[in-house]
């Protein structure tokens, strides 16, 4: 680690390479989302959701495919508290009743030899499901217009505003696009439910305190070097906060990919989001936060 001792890396030099790789990234993500919609979970469309309990451990991707056509849709299976425990959550929208009838014929038919009980079994409506995505989807675009407005008044400029917001959007915009095109090919559920968006707001969250601490270190050195041009005055500041930047992701990645492996089925795809969302989160404050920042900053003066 002791190149991160004075590293000199020429991060705002290369920003117009990263605005290639961000700008392929969020047209792939954008055209994913459009033209596949986003993959919501029964928390925000409405369905049926049972626990069941089985004499012997299932597979849950076997499960899922055996469920998949009577049920008209790849319902999402996870393992709840033990191995012989399984939750199902289905957006079918016959009957709790009608939806239970269709699952156990497959039970009956396809799991000869293995006995089952059911432990609970709930509805949610599809109305219930509308108020949920609506609120969900205005907790997040209140929370960006919350930090535009914090950043503005903590640093008395716009431009820090814009590019820490610019960095949030890039980062959710990428993360939904991933979950969007990846659904259809993991063992495991990425459909947007309620714990995908806590994680989202938990990315905004980290990946702000990135950009913040960056955002500091330029003020800072703003005053202590008064007569150095903007540019490697901001590249200075990345580079002194490098180390700090690094570490946090390393460790905070390493947390949350124990989280992946040992977590079980339940938290896979929260701590899916959250591995994305460090990475991005990183990458974002040092190619796109502050290099938007010094764009911003020129075309100002530009004006004046």
């Amino acid at each position: 680690m002791r190149w991160f001792e004075t590293p000199t890396f020429n991060f705002v030099g290369n920003r117009k390479t990263a605005y290639i790789v961000s700008g392929i990234l969020m047209i792939a993500s954008i055209t994913a989302i459009v033209s596949k919609g986003l993959q919501y979970g029964i928390d925000f469309k409405g369905g049926s959701e049972f626990v069941y309990k089985f004499s012997e451990p299932v597979n849950t991707v076997e499960l899922r495919s055996l469920l998949t056509e009577p049920l008209g849709s790849a319902p999402e299976i996870k393992l709840f508290g033990s191995d012989v425990e399984v939750l199902i959550r289905t957006d079918n929208a016959n009957t709790k009743e009608e939806v239970k009838v269709l699952i156990e014929d497959v039970f009956e038919a396809e799991l000869p030899g293995i006995t089952y009980e059911s432990e609970s079994g709930n509805y949610i409506s599809p109305r219930f499901g509308d108020d949920l995505r609506s609120g969900a989807l205005q907790s997040v675009i209140y929370a960006i217009a919350i930090i535009f407005i914090y950043i503005l008044f903590r640093f008395r400029n716009w431009t820090f505003s814009a590019g820490a917001v610019a960095a949030l959007v890039h980062d959710v915009t990428i993360t939904l696009g991933i979950f969007t095109v990846l659904n259809e090919f993991v063992s495991f559920s990425l459909l947007i439910d309620q714990n995908i968006i806590a994680a989202f707001l938990t990315i905004v969250g980290y990946s702000l305190n990135d950009t913040v601490v960056v955002f500091d270190r330029i003020r800072e050195n703003s005053i202590v070097h008064k007569g150095m041009e903007y540019l490697p005055m901001i590249n200075k500041s990345l580079n002194d906060t490098l180390s700090r930047t690094v570490i946090t992701s390393v460790t905070t990645l390493f947390v949350v990919l124990v989280l992946f492996i040992f977590g079980g089925e339940v938290l896979k795809g929260l701590s899916f989001a959250l591995i994305i969302g460090v990475v991005l989160g990183t990458y974002s404050s040092l190619f796109v936060a502050s290099p938007l920042v010094l764009e911003l900053d020129k075309r100002t003066r530009k004006t004046k």
